[in-house]
């Protein structure tokens, strides 16, 4: 028995689904027979008994009446008639746990019985390989230990913190969506490295390993991020010229305003369920 000591199912078996499975059997959260799932892909439904070893089903409800926690991974746009679907069979014993981008705990709540516990949880794709970053807020009647047990499930796959529902929203457009803007930052270095002449498998690994080195001197250093830019940042030298053609080009600005668009795409996606 894992050291959770309940059951919990997933409704929708996708990528992050599987993800957080392999995570919670590896940290001891759940074992294998304490994990179930629903999805309407048969293909998918199998996949995920060979890989993970589980128990699937193609009705959302016959998962909810073998689980305790209920882990709702499905598309924002589908999240309404899903939770049509279970009303009913969902119980105020039942944890409600929906990692939906831009659906409030109110919605799920309204969509459910009187009294459903919901915790809201916005995770990211780093967590297919265990270094998520995920933020929680509980609903109104959902408990501080059912957010404590929130935290500690997302932590099997990267960090969690607790934040008010409110700033949800500024939680999917900054590390959310932040995976795409790194992807997108390495490949420009990538094509910078080409440009000058590197070869392009040369300049990938220069490339990747460069972020993964600075983040983690980030993480590990205890320093402002100025103080490790000054830190490789002489008078009159490279990197100064480098930084000096970012931020000719809008570096700064342009981040904070992909971080600022895609929070009010998720308060959109919020508003038209």
């Amino acid at each position: 028995m894992g050291t959770v000591g309940k059951k919990i199912g997933f409704i929708g078996a996708g990528q992050m689904g599987s993800a957080l499975i392999r995570g919670f059997v590896e940290k001891g959260l759940f074992s294998t027979d304490e994990i179930f799932a629903s999805d309407p892909s048969q293909e998918r439904r199998s996949l995920m008994e060979k890989e993970c070893g589980i128990k699937t089903f193609d009705d959302n409800r016959e998962c909810v009446e073998h689980s305790d926690i209920v882990l709702l991974a499905v598309k924002p746009q589908v999240m309404g008639p899903v939770l049509d679907g279970l009303r009913g069979y969902v119980e105020k014993e039942h944890l409600i746990v929906s990692i939906a981008a831009g659906i409030s705990t109110q919605y799920i709540e309204d969509r459910l019985e009187e009294g459903a516990r919901v915790v809201r949880v916005m995770p990211n794709t780093p967590a297919l390989i265990h270094e998520g970053a995920a933020a929680v807020c509980r609903g109104e009647c959902a408990t501080e230990e059912d957010l404590d047990l929130c935290v500690s499930l997302f932590e099997a796959v990267g960090i969690a913190v607790k934040v008010p529902e409110a700033l949800m929203d500024a939680v999917t457009g900054l590390s959310g969506s932040g995976p795409a803007y790194c992807f997108r930052f390495i490949e420009a270095l990538i094509e910078g490295g080409v440009l000058e002449g590197l070869p392009r498998d040369v300049a990938t690994q220069l490339a990747v390993q460069t972020v993964i080195g600075a983040a983690r001197l980030l993480s590990t250093s205890g320093k402002h991020p100025g103080e490790l830019e000054a830190m490789v940042t002489s008078p009159g030298g490279t990197t100064i010229r480098g930084l000096f053609a970012l931020e000719k080009n809008g570096f700064t600005a342009g981040v904070m305003e992909a971080v600022s668009q895609a929070t009010v795409r998720s308060r959109e996606l919020g508003k038209t369920q």
